[in-house]
């Protein structure tokens, strides 16, 4: 079942049980997901662009709650937060810290990779292999850790 089928019951679901913080979430997903699709010249998104999508809106929403929480704003803060953990629910299971840590570490060892002159190169294959799977900032600070030993 396609992303936006599924975007699509949800939005149904949130609207019987009358849950606003979902319903606002979902719908702010199928909003990207059909500009995503109209700015394409393909006529349907690719399963790596929607994962690419609801990544950036997770991202969105937790940076909006740690900016509130700065400002001592809880109650702005909380939406946002939940708004981000339904929206994951349609992102593929992430791995563990450890885990990235290890296909980073194969990927320098593979690559004979030393030193942060290297870090570009090193990001490049791990961001491809590790699509969907985590998230960039993560990436990063494991590289930046591995390279700088």
């Amino acid at each position: 079942m396609s992303l936006q089928i599924q975007i699509m019951d949800a939005i149904k679901n949130a609207m019987k049980a009358k849950d606003t913080v979902a319903l606002e979430a979902l719908r702010a997903v199928k909003s990207e997901l059909l500009l995503a699709q109209t700015s394409g010249a393909q006529e349907a998104l690719q399963e790596e662009e929607e994962i690419k999508i609801l990544q950036k809106l997770v991202k969105q929403r937790k940076d909006s709650a740690a900016i509130f929480n700065e400002k001592g704003r809880a109650d702005l803060a909380d939406p946002e937060l939940a708004q981000a953990k339904i929206i994951e629910t349609f992102l593929p299971e992430q791995l563990s810290v450890e885990k990235v840590e290890e296909i980073v570490a194969k990927i320098i060892a593979e690559g004979s990779f030393e030193g942060m002159g290297s870090m570009g190169q090193v990001m490049g294959l791990a961001s491809k292999e590790l699509a969907g799977k985590t998230d960039g900032k993560t990436i990063s600070t494991i590289v930046k850790a591995l390279l700088s030993k």
